[in-house]
Parts: structure tokens; C-alpha cells; sequence
């Protein structure tokens, strides 16, 4: 407590002691407390020595490193002034700040220096390993390979380190790569001269050539070393991918290089020379002669170095590639670049005469799939698979914009000729099914047109279905054919909107159209020119609805669903535009649609609304036939002998109209349309001629039991004219509402029993048909006009009248023993009504 002060150390004691005194028992224990209290200043005391001796040992350190300090400073300060003096000697300048650059280019120099000392060991060793090669090759062949393969690894090296440089040393690269060049042909002229010497010994390139027993070892020796001297590259060389849409093509094996030399040399002859078998316009003739090399030299090389390749490239990378293990896909790999060399040649040459170029990118693209298929060729590309020589010049060449523009040009083209032949708009009885729809020949020839650009035809060439890239198919199908389906859509559309435009009223004052022309529209001659419409229509849907199942359509629409999902464009245009063209579910996550959605979609619509234009033009013709009909009122007054008697009335001299216009145009629709349009059309025509017939005669007009008879032969002559056009039985369907209404106002007067059971009239406890006025002949005619058993005479016209105004529930069922489902109880008192016995 000696830091303390004074008072404050009394008080502290003070407390302390009341604290341990607080009794006088705890006086006992006053000797152990002072003992306590010693132990504790012993132990403090200690302590405080302890912290003396650490602070003492710290001041000492910090002295003594301060002082390493300033003695270090010292000489750090000695050792500047001593290089600044000699910087100043060695540069003769006043200040360090001048003598820093000059410094600094002094050791440039000597960077560079050291550099080219490297530069010059590297050039030397260069040297040395080619004359050490070219050396061997005096002596054998086989030792150069030794210093060539030193050289050749010395220089992938190199060409690596040149790409972490930055490319900083081009020169030296290209020095060596020279040289190693240079030295890589002179060994393989060597190492070719061997193999040549033995072709030449089993006259090579003769098709039938073996290999003998006493050849076969120097054979394979001159093989192996050529696949030896090119073994560095092949290793080294990752061929497959290439940057963007560049592809990299195998390189051709050595062996492969001087088995096609004279085959070559043939080639050359007959292709480029002035031999006829080197036609412009006939490049089947060149293609044919490689897969002709191939069917006569494949067996030889399969027999003779496929053995050599298998043991040679055992247990490497290259025994992966089919391209270099296969000794078929090595002599393809050697014969394309002469045909490279020929097709490049050629393009330039026919690129300004649409016709051949058309034909040599077919004829190309057919030697493609051969390769691809017969020879199961894949170019070292795996499951991609080899994209063919039409690949490399429609998308690395970049001729494909070239020919698309030529084929599209001859799709136009054709598609005018097409269009201007005097029988385009003829509708073909004779290329579809009898009972199926009647196109125009020039749709058909348009779907034909558009089936050969497709390659859908076994008969003609295909054009764009053997390409690889997908992009070309989709502008393919998009700038030709879909183009060519909107243009023909557009030139039947017009002629839809010109036969409407010449047939309304101001149409023809503004055309001045005759009443004699305004009569052919109205009759066969419009409803042909409609009809031609709606059949084109109609066979270009269906036709579209076929492409879409299609195998290759079905490959195009998936894969354009994929992409559509991946991307926002394909090739340059945007899926929008895309799925404007081919279908609005482009990029959906749904299940439909298909590839020609919009087009039939639109050739749909217009089906639609020509058949829509058919009906109404009929209705409108029957209405007009059926004017004089509706103005006659003879049916009250018309008397005969017997109701019976109608059916050997002919039909009433207004109806003519009405039957020669349902005979003509009724029969030319039957040739012209399938069954389904034309019964749609039928039963709307039908429609028609009820409504009519029921508002304006059985409506109007009060009958008397002759003229009800009169009634229902007029539409007993109706049923005949449809039905003989129609089939059975449709005309009574349509007219079942006026047949009632006949049948019902045309009931005898004389009556028998409400009802009478089917038993009582098997038993004949009934009336018989003649109680009722009736005759043989009259009863068929009733029974084709639906009725029942009880609609066959045994209800008269009084029972029936009492019925039917009795209430609903009779109503109904006295309509339905004479079997009238049509008409309603209102309907049928309605025209009971009119019949003349109940006029009062």
C-alpha cells in the first residue's frame, strides 16, 4: 500500500480490521490474521521484483534494437552513396535521376542480348538436328526419323510457348518451322520412294493387285514408316472442332497420300482436261467416278492396310477415330480433296447459270448421303456425324445464300409457268378419288411443284431434305415453299373477292357486267369457278395436313420447338417471325401445333367461307326458281277423284324452275365435291326450300284434299331430283317439316278407328286400305313419307281435328301415331287449319 495515500490507506486498514473484528472471540484468531497478512505481502513483493526484472529486460532490447537500427540505416546509407557514386562513374552523369535511363538501357541491351545468345543456341541446335537427319537419310531412312521427331517436338514446344508470349517470337518460329518442313518433305519423298517400289512391283494401280508373301514384309515397313513419320502431327492435332461454324478436316495419312496419287492422275485426266467426260453441266459423271474408286479399291486396302493400321495406332488416342483406324474411311479421307479441288473450281463457273448450279449442289449433296450412308463415312466427327461436302461450301464456303436465291428463283418461276397454263384453273376429275373433292390441275401441280423442292417424291431429286444445318431447312421451307403456298392462297383469295365483287349490284354496275354474264355467275358457270376455290383450298390443307406428319416435317418442328425454347433467333430471323410463318406455337410448352399450322389455317378459312359463298349462292338460286312457285294459289281449288290420286299427278309447271336448277347444279356438284361438302350443302339448301315452302304455301294457302295432293307430289318430285343426286333418303330428312305439314293437310276425309293395334291389323280386324279412299298405288307413296302404322289411312281428317285442338297431351298423341316428329302442336293445328273442310 505504499502508492496510496495516507488517509486513504488508514481508512482501507480501518475497514479491514472491523471486517476481521467485529467480535472478542474473533481476538483468538488475531494471530493468524497477521500471519495471512505477511504471507500476502511476501507474495506481492515477489511480484513486484518479477515486473522490475521484465521492464529492465525491455528497456535493454528496445536499446539495443534501436541501435541495429541506426547502424543499419548507417550502412544502407553508406551503400547509396556508394552506388550513386558509381552509377555517376559508370553513366558520366551529374544526377541519379539521369543515370537511372541510361542504366536501364545498358541492361536492355543486355537482355537482349541474352536473348539472342538463346535465339542463336536454339538455331544452332536446330541445325544441328536437321543436318544430323539429313545425314541419316544418306545412310538409312529409318534413322532420320529419330532427329525429325527431336525437330518436330522442338517445335510444338515452341508454337505453345508462342501463344503464352504473346506471339512474341514469330520469326524464330517461323525459321523452324521451315526448316522442319523442309526436312519432314525430304524423308517423306524418301519413305514414299520405298512404297512406291513396291506398288510398282504388284502394278499398282491395277484393281485386282495383292500383296505376295515375299512383299508383304517390305510393305508393311514402308507403311509403318510413313505412319511413323506423321505420328507427331496426328497426336498433336485436334481436328474435330473449329472455331464459330469452322470445322477442321482430317488430314489425309501418309499411305493414303501415294495409294491415290495415280488415281489422281486419272481423275485430273478425265475432269479437267478437254475429255468429254468433263461436262459442266454433268458433275454426276465425277462423283460417280470416286464412289466407282471406291467399290474397286476398297476390298485391297481393307485386305492390305487395315492389318498395318490396327497394329500401328493399337493403344493410342488415333484407335478412337474411325477416320485413321479404318483403312475404308482413310481412302474417302485421301479422295475428297481432289474432289474439294474440282468443286471449288467448278462453282465459280456455273455460279451465273442458275440450272447447273441447282443441279451440282443436288448432285453434291446425293454423293453426300452416299458417303454417309452406303459407307458409313462420319469423317472423324462421332455421333455428329460428317455434314458432307455440301456443308463445307454451302456454310464455310458461304455459297448457300447463292443457291437458295437460284432455287427459289426456279420454284418462282416454275410457279408462274404453272399458274399461266390455259388449263390452271380446270378441275381434275382424273388424279384424285372419284368420291374425294376436285382440285384444279394447277393446285396439283403446285403441291407437286412444292413436293419435289421437299424431296417428298420418290421420282425427283431431293433439294433440301439431305441438309445439315437447320437454319438452311427452316429458310428453305419458309422462303420457297410457304412462300409459294401464300402466293397461291393470295391468287385464290383474289378470285374469291372478284367473283363477289362481278355479283353484287354495284360490282356489276361498276364492271359492266351483262344480264347474260350476271346469269352464267349466278349458275353452273359461278358455281364451277367457286367450286375451284374451294377445292384448291381444300386439297392444299389436307395435303399441308399431311406434310405436317411427315418424318422430316415432324424432325424440323421439334427441333425448331428446342431451339424456339433456347434462343431468341435462328439464324437471322426471330422466333417471332418464325412463328409467324409456320406456327403460332413456336416456344409453347404445349403438345400441338405443327409445322404448317398458319398456312393450312389460312387455306382452311378459305375453304370455309367458299363453301359458305357455295350455300348462300344456291339458297339465293332456289329462292329465285322458287318465285313463280310461291305466287300460285290453286290449292284450294283444285279438284280430283280421289286423294290416291296424287301419286300419278306430275309436279306443278311452276315448279320447273325449281327442278331443272336442283338437276344442274346439284348434279355438277355431286362430280365436283366430296360427300361431306356436299350434303352440308344439301341440307342447307334444304333448309332453304322448307322455309320457303312452309311460309309461303303451307302457310299461306288453304288446301283442299287435291291440292294437298298436289303439294306432296311437287315435293315428291323435289326428293327425286336431290336424292338422285345426293343418295336416298336425304331430301326427306331436310324436308320432313313440309312433308308433315302435306301429309297431315292432305288427311281423307273419312276416318276409322283412332287407333288400331299392330295385331288387330296382321289379324285384319281393321279397316283395310280401301275403307279410306285409298288405292294399291297410293299406299307406297305414304309409307315413303314416314307414316306409321296409323299414319297409313286409319286416322281421319275429323278424329284428327278433334284431337289435335283437344289439348297438347292428345295433340302429341295422335302426331305421333301418324308419326310427325317435326311439327309441334301449334304448327300442326296451324296447318290443319288451312285445310278447306275446316276453313269454317
Amino acid at each position: 500500500m505504499d502508492g496510496l495515500p495516507l488517509d486513504e490507506t488508514q481508512t482501507r486498514v480501518a475497514d479491514y480490521l472491523d471486517d476481521k473484528l467485529q467480535t472478542a472471540g474473533d481476538l483468538d484468531s488475531l494471530g493468524g490474521l497477521l500471519a495471512n497478512i505477511h504471507a500476502q505481502h511476501g507474495l506481492l513483493k515477489q511480484q513486484l521484483d518479477d515486473a522490475q526484472r521484465d521492464l529492465d529486460g525491455a528497456k535493454h532490447a528496445s536499446h539495443a534494437h534501436q541501435t541495429t537500427l541506426h547502424e543499419r540505416a548507417h550502412a544502407f546509407r553508406a551503400q547509396q552513396a556508394d552506388i550513386d557514386r558509381r552509377l555517376l562513374v559508370l553513366t558520366a552523369s551529374e544526377t541519379s535521376d539521369d543515370a537511372v535511363p541510361r542504366f536501364e538501357a545498358v541492361l536492355d541491351t543486355l537482355q537482349r542480348l541474352d536473348v539472342a545468345n538463346a535465339y542463336v543456341e536454339l538455331l544452332r541446335e536446330v541445325d544441328a538436328l536437321s543436318n544430323e537427319a539429313q545425314s541419316q537419310l544418306q545412310t538409312s531412312n529409318e534413322a532420320a526419323l529419330g532427329p525429325y521427331k527431336q525437330l518436330r517436338s522442338l517445335y510444338t514446344r515452341l508454337n505453345r510457348l508462342q501463344g503464352d508470349a504473346e506471339g512474341a517470337a514469330p520469326q524464330l518460329l517461323y525459321h523452324v518451322h521451315q526448316i522442319t518442313r523442309a526436312l519432314r518433305a525430304r524423308i517423306l519423298d524418301a519413305f514414299s520412294a520405298d512404297l512406291d517400289e513396291v506398288l510398282k512391283k504388284i502394278r499398282w494401280p491395277n484393281p485386282t493387285a495383292t500383296i505376295p508373301l515375299q512383299l508383304q514384309a517390305e510393305w508393311e515397313t514402308a507403311i509403318v514408316k510413313l505412319l511413323d513419320l506423321q505420328m507427331p502431327e496426328l497426336e498433336g492435332m485436334a481436328y474435330a472442332r473449329g472455331p464459330g461454324h469452322k470445322t477442321n478436316l482430317p488430314v489425309v495419312l501418309f499411305p493414303f497420300e501415294v495409294l491415290v496419287q495415280p488415281l489422281e492422275m486419272r481423275f485430273r485426266y478425265h475432269f479437267e482436261g478437254d475429255k468429254p467426260t468433263n461436262r459442266i453441266d454433268r458433275p454426276e459423271y465425277f462423283l460417280s467416278h470416286i464412289t466407282t474408286l471406291l467399290n474397286d479399291y476398297s476390298g485391297f486396302v481393307v485386305d492390305y492396310v487395315q492389318p498395318v493400321l490396327l497394329k500401328q495406332f493399337r493403344g493410342t488416342d488415333l484407335a478412337l477415330n474411325p477416320v485413321y483406324i479404318d483403312a475404308t474411311a482413310a481412302l474417302i479421307t485421301a479422295l475428297l480433296p481432289t474432289l474439294r479441288a474440282k468443286i471449288g473450281s467448278l462453282l465459280p463457273k456455273v455460279a451465273g447459270q442458275p440450272q447447273l448450279l441447282s443441279h451440282l449442289m443436288h448432285e453434291v449433296m446425293s454423293f453426300d448421303t452416299t458417303i454417309r450412308e452406303e459407307w458409313r463415312y462420319d469423317g472423324g466427327f462421332g455421333l455428329d456425324g460428317w455434314k458432307g461436302l455440301s456443308w463445307e461450301f454451302l456454310v464455310q464456303g458461304d455459297w448457300f445464300g447463292r443457291w437458295l436465291q437460284v432455287e427459289k428463283d426456279f420454284a418462282l418461276a416454275r410457279y408462274q409457268s404453272i399458274t399461266e397454263a390455259p388449263d390452271f384453273g380446270d378441275l381434275d376429275y382424273e388424279s384424285v378419288d372419284p368420291k374425294a373433292t376436285k382440285p384444279t390441275k394447277g393446285a396439283i401441280r403446285v403441291n407437286d411443284l412444292l413436293e419435289t423442292i421437299t424431296g417428298t417424291l420418290i421420282s425427283t431429286a431431293d433439294r433440301y431434305r439431305p441438309l445439315n444445318s437447320f437454319s438452311h431447312k427452316l429458310r428453305f421451307l419458309i422462303d420457297i415453299q410457304i412462300a409459294i403456298f401464300d402466293k397461291l392462297h393470295e391468287r385464290l383469295q383474289s378470285n374469291l373477292e372478284a367473283y363477289l365483287t362481278l355479283t353484287t349490284s354495284l360490282g356489276r354496275a361498276v364492271g359492266g357486267v351483262t344480264k347474260e354474264e350476271q346469269e352464267k355467275l349466278l349458275g353452273i358457270e359461278g358455281l364451277e369457278r367457286l367450286c375451284k376455290t374451294y377445292g384448291s383450298a381444300d386439297y392444299l390443307e389436307k395435303a399441308m395436313r399431311d406434310w405436317s406428319d411427315d418424318v422430316f416435317f415432324l424432325d424440323i418442328w421439334e427441333e425448331l420447338q428446342d431451339r424456339a425454347r433456347q434462343a431468341s433467333s435462328i439464324g437471322n430471323m426471330t422466333i417471332s417471325d418464325v412463328a409467324e410463318r409456320t406456327s403460332r406455337s413456336v416456344g409453347e410448352s404445349c403438345d400441338g401445333g405443327a409445322l404448317f399450322d398458319e398456312t393450312a389455317g389460312w387455306y382452311t378459312r378459305l375453304r370455309i367461307r367458299s363453301e359458305k359463298i357455295i350455300t348462300d349462292t344456291l339458297n339465293t338460286n332456289v329462292r329465285e326458281a322458287l318465285r313463280p312457285y310461291r305466287h300460285i294459289n290453286p290449292w284450294a281449288t283444285l279438284t280430283g277423284s280421289s286423294a290416291s290420286a296424287s301419286a300419278n299427278l306430275s309436279p306443278t309447271a311452276e315448279l320447273d324452275p325449281l327442278l331443272t336448277h336442283l338437276t344442274s347444279t346439284l348434279g355438277f356438284l355431286s362430280r365436283a365435291l366430296a360427300p361431306a361438302p356436299l350434303r352440308r350443302i344439301a341440307r342447307a339448301v334444304l333448309a332453304t326450300i322448307s322455309t320457303v315452302l312452309w311460309d309461303n304455301v303451307l302457310s299461306r294457302h288453304r288446301f283442299s284434299t287435291a291440292g294437298a295432293a298436289q303439294l306432296s307430289a311437287d315435293l315428291e318430285a323435289i326428293c327425286q331430283v336431290i336424292n338422285k343426286a345426293i343418295g336416298p333418303g336425304v331430301a326427306e330428312i331436310g324436308l320432313r317439316k313440309c312433308l308433315e305439314g302435306a301429309q297431315l293437310v292432305g288427311l281423307p276425309v273419312k276416318g276409322g278407328k283412332s287407333k288400331v293395334k299392330s295385331s288387330d291389323a296382321e289379324e285384319g280386324g281393321g279397316d283395310d286400305w280401301d275403307a279410306w279412299g285409298g288405292d294399291d298405288e297410293a299406299a307406297p307413296q305414304k309409307e315413303r313419307r314416314g307414316g306409321t302404322a296409323s299414319a297409313n289411312g286409319e286416322v281421319g281428317l275429323w278424329e284428327v281435328e278433334k284431337r289435335l285442338f283437344a289439348d297438347n297431351q292428345s295433340a302429341r298423341e295422335v302426331l305421333d301415331e301418324l308419326g310427325m316428329e317435326m311439327l309441334s302442336e301449334t304448327e300442326a293445328r296451324a296447318v290443319l287449319g288451312r285445310r278447306v273442310e275446316l276453313a269454317g
